[in-house]
């Protein structure tokens, strides 16, 4: 079994997926790591691996020869670049969704990853993850027929926790959150149906957040603290302080925190795709509908639930599939279990036992479904027409 050492881009944040592969009884040692924060690169010897090789330059920590995987976990405006001189140092790269924040970069990140074949994945965890696990096995089987509609409603409750307390909320950094968080369900509605967006149209905006406040203002300092709902006071990281500093409700907030789009898949399959960023719950709710069926989850209450078409009216489920009996076989950590299995996979790629199990190519094509749809939003709602891989 081939000893594998990783280098991580982005020690904080994501970046903390080391805790999935630093294993070196396992022959996995994550060995060095770099980030422009000092401070976060002493966390990271501490807590990750002591004997660690660490500098503020990435492009020092890639040429090291040991280094046989790179994770570029960076803000997502800086992917591009970084896993393409990863790529071109000879190293297996693991990059974080979304592959990329224009489409321009996704397709220079796919040039590269044509000149060297099999060396990239994308982190799109949320296939890993029980539920979607088991409804692409059901559409796979044909159980509900030819999928023709497929709906797709996320939830994201404290939306404001997630995105709009710091460098997300500049569309500068992010594209869109069509891209930071909706390029997950984007990718998921291409895996389980096999099929990929042709058109786009949406429409959207900041209904909730952003306003007048100074962008320097934080959660701290703000005399509403207390009773602000969307307040990051109470929310702390791991070393106790504010996991994210400035207010909501500042200037310079401008990704849309509603939207409501519309996609068509490449066989004519149609999709609505629904995000909102200040619901008060969190839900990730699909449902594909096929010629002979309907098939829908609920992570509230753990199920995937099947109906099959017949002579008349069916208003209940012909089968529920508990997920807490399946879950209970994974790893209930980081995504539901997703984070490990897919960081074991990266390593198995390196290894040579498997192929790229989440290409570039899906990077590319969830980007640049995402951005077609913040452009028909930013136009009026038109249809955009969109070049799948």
């Amino acid at each position: 079994m081939k000893n594998v050492n990783i280098g991580i881009i982005g020690v904080n944040g994501r970046g903390r997926l080391w805790r999935f592969w630093h294993n070196p009884a396992q022959g996995v040692t994550v060995s060095a790591g770099a980030d422009k924060d000092l401070a976060e690169l002493e966390k990271f010897k501490e807590r990750c691996n002591k004997d660690a090789f660490t500098t503020l330059d990435y492009k020092e920590m890639i040429k090291r020869p040991d280094l046989d995987g790179i994770v570029v976990a960076t803000p997502d405006f800086l992917h591009a670049q970084m896993v393409i001189d990863s790529l071109e140092a000879g190293k297996f790269v693991y990059c974080e969704k979304p592959l990329a924040t224009t489409v321009e970069d996704a397709d220079r990140m796919i040039s590269c990853s044509n000149a060297h074949p099999g060396k990239l994945m994308v982190g799109f965890n949320m296939r890993y993850m029980p539920f979607v696990k088991l409804m692409k096995e059901i559409v796979d089987s044909g159980e509900i027929g030819e999928i023709k509609a497929v709906w797709v409603r996320h939830f994201v409750g404290m939306g404001s926790i997630y995105y709009y307390h710091d460098w997300h909320a500049d569309k500068r950094n992010t594209g869109s959150l069509l891209l930071q968080k909706g390029s997950h369900d984007i990718d998921v509605i291409h895996f389980v149906t096999g099929h990929n967006t042709v058109k786009a149209a949406a429409f959207g905006g900041l209904d909730f957040f952003g306003g007048k406040n100074a962008n320097t203002l934080e959660c701290t300092q703000c005399d509403k603290k207390d009773s602000c709902i969307d307040s990051q006071v109470p929310v702390l990281d791991m070393d106790g302080k504010p996991a994210r500093r400035f207010c909501a409700f500042r200037k310079e907030v401008d990704v849309p925190d509603n939207y409501t789009c519309l996609f068509e898949l490449d066989n004519g399959i149609r999709v609505s795709y629904n995000e909102c960023h200040f619901t008060p719950d969190y839900h990730r709710n699909y449902t594909f509908i096929g010629t002979k069926g309907r098939l829908e989850n609920s992570e509230i209450d753990g199920t995937v639930k099947v109906w099959y078409r017949k002579n008349g009216r069916n208003d209940q489920p012909d089968r529920v599939i508990d997920l807490k009996i399946i879950e209970q076989k994974e790893t209930e950590v980081g995504h539901g279990g997703a984070d490990p299995l897919i960081c074991a996979e990266f390593v198995r790629m390196i290894r040579g036992e498997i192929t790229a199990p989440v290409p570039p190519e899906a990077g590319r094509n969830a980007v640049i479904a995402g951005l077609a749809a913040q452009y028909s939003l930013e136009h009026g709602g038109i249809v955009v027409p969109v070049n799948p891989s």
